[in-house]
């Protein structure tokens, strides 16, 4: 049988466990279907993630294999970071020195027969990895490191507006809450960022009015829910007077 195309959900679903420091892995969702379009449910498939820098056919800068089984809906769920190393240290991988695209393999008879069936670029997501690196200025000239630039984390647990000084920095959510981005907020400049987190079971809410935009929707909103022991993280960045661009939900 051979692999038809197949749809990618690349992390729809990022939740990161709690450590000391940022957590070395990524959730992964896959729809696998056969070359009849039909689901490939209740089977043991292997699953081949291959990171490239720079293009979909750049350096291989990590490798690795893992054996899942798909559920009744086709549906394959894993954490990069965490299968079979063939090549590469997915801890060391420079996040900021992208772009980076992901290749999926698979074989869906368990074996090492792959067949590639997508490449997708990684967009924002691991941000919440490169953000172990946020420390670092980097200098113009020569790539030089010229000083110290870390985030200050602000405790979050009473719902409020938006305000100046969150940004550039992290919002820590431990008791449900809601962030309002008001209309005409002039102290975020367009590509300033926040970096959001939703910590234990907590649930932070990101708010638009009516003539304010998230990701193009009006009067829109965005969930980070958390489950218990565990910590969801975001980025929300400005991208016009009254528009912002939310991911990792």
């Amino acid at each position: 049988m051979k692999l038809a195309l197949t749809t990618l959900f690349l992390f729809l679903t990022v939740t990161l466990k709690v450590f000391a420091q940022a957590p070395e892995k990524m959730s992964y969702q896959a729809i696998i279907r056969a070359q009849d379009n039909s689901l490939l449910v209740n089977s043991n498939i292997s699953l081949r993630i291959i990171i490239h820098q720079s293009t979909a056919s750049g350096t291989t800068v990590y490798q690795e294999t893992h054996s899942a089984t798909t559920n009744n809906n086709g549906l394959v769920s894993l954490e990069i970071g965490t299968g079979t190393i063939v090549t590469g240290n997915f801890s060391t991988i420079a996040w900021e020195r992208g772009p980076y695209f992901i290749e999926t393999q698979v074989d869906i008879a368990g074996g090492n027969n792959f067949n590639i069936i997508g490449i997708t670029q990684l967009l924002s997501v691991p941000y919440a990895l490169h953000a172990k690196t946020a420390e670092r200025l980097v200098g113009a000239a020569g790539g030089t490191i010229v000083g110290s630039a870390r985030a200050t984390v602000l405790p979050f647990t009473t719902s409020r507006s938006i305000a100046s000084t969150d940004i550039n920095n992290t919002i820590e959510c431990t008791a449900s809450a809601t962030l309002t981005l008001t209309s005409g907020f002039g102290s975020m400049l367009v590509g300033d960022t926040i970096n959001l987190e939703a910590h234990n079971g907590a649930i932070l809410t990101i708010q638009a009015p009516s003539d304010v935009t998230i990701n193009y929707n009006s009067n829109g909103s965005a969930k980070f829910t958390s489950a218990s022991g565990n910590v969801r993280f975001g980025f929300l960045r400005k991208t016009g007077s009254n528009s912002y661009i939310i991911s990792g939900q």
